[in-house]
């Protein structure tokens, strides 16, 4: 299994001889490694099997890196780019020829974006190259928020874990980007759609793609557990479900459910708090997903703030190939 440590010094060195590792964000726990090197980069989709279609974010130290790799960064943008980096906000950007095929699939435009969890930035500062980092497990599986999650998923790929504890939001960044003079929502996530709009105005928000997506992380199923998943209203899920009471799982918000036993429910926050929900979805699925159990079902959580977000993430958890 990987080793698990707080040296970022360690973690640096085995990034520099081409190495990839775990290393937390904000958001989740990403499989990092030079995004400069296409080598290296074809290194993490080999650990992740994800799909060479699917691009990576590239992950930088400041905003004043940006430049080395994008062409320019469009005025609303940049201003997005002042008020929430470092945080979980990724921007797509015309790329330069510095950053490799692979990393964006082809496309014209590579993902960028700050992180704000110290050790991480710390590690990018004490790098000459940026990163490239998507979520650090096996591909379409649950996003994993601690550093033992990573070790239990991809420690026998890998060497190296960088353990920041718990991811502080437990969802991937919000993607926006521009097409023409209209600024544009990929990827619903961590930094809500209202404070980007108090900000630059309206956005346009685009569904998720089930092949060759413009950004990472758009595919339309996604996040999955390997119990089968399913989203509505629990109580008539509960009816119409086949499979017996105590195989079955529970997802909610804040709510119990009498039917089923209370070690075989998760409520994400008590207090129906959608930030604190977003912060233990991914570790909530996966305690389910670790069950002796049949089913899961979940609830769709208000549409407002960060809800929108944990909302996509069942969606997609829920698609049957």
């Amino acid at each position: 299994m990987a080793l698990i440590s707080r040296d970022i010094f360690q973690a640096a060195k085995a990034l520099n001889e081409g190495e990839v590792i775990g290393i937390p964000t904000e958001t989740v726990y990403g499989l990092a490694g030079n995004a400069l090197d296409g080598n290296v980069v074809a290194k993490i989709f080999e650990v992740k099997e994800r799909p060479s279609f699917d691009p990576l974010i590239v992950h930088v130290s400041g905003v004043d890196q940006v430049s080395e790799y994008c062409e320019k960064i469009p005025e609303p943008l940049a201003k997005l780019a002042d008020n929430f980096w470092p945080g979980p906000l990724t921007l797509l950007l015309p790329r330069k020829k510095i950053i490799p095929d692979i990393v964006t699939s082809g496309l014209p435009r590579v993902a960028v974006r700050v992180p704000s969890h110290p050790l991480t930035l710390e590690l990018l500062k004490n790098l000459d190259f940026p990163l490239a980092a998507p979520s650090a497990n096996p591909f379409g599986y649950i996003s994993p928020t601690t550093a033992a999650h990573v070790n239990a998923q991809l420690g026998e790929k890998i060497p190296f874990v960088l353990d920041g504890g718990n991811s502080q939001i437990g969802l991937e960044s919000t993607i926006a980007g521009m097409e023409g003079d209209e600024a544009v929502i990929y990827r619903l996530g961590g930094l809500s759609i209202d404070s980007i709009e108090n900000l630059i105005g309206k956005v346009k928000v685009t569904s998720h793609s089930s092949s060759n997506p413009q950004a990472p992380g758009l595919l339309k199923s996604h996040y999955a557990p390997k119990v089968p998943f399913r989203l509505g209203d629990i109580e008539v899920l509960l009816k119409e479900s086949e499979v017996e009471n105590e195989r079955i799982g529970i997802l909610s918000l804040s709510k119990e459910f009498d039917q089923i036993t209370p070690l075989n429910q998760v409520q994400l926050s008590p207090s129906g708090n959608l930030n604190e929900a977003a912060q233990n979805l991914f570790a909530a699925m996966r305690k389910l997903d670790d069950l002796d159990i049949d089913l899961i079902l979940a609830e769709p959580m208000p549409e407002s703030g960060l809800g929108k977000a944990i909302n996509d993430r069942l969606r997609r958890a829920a698609v049957k190939d």
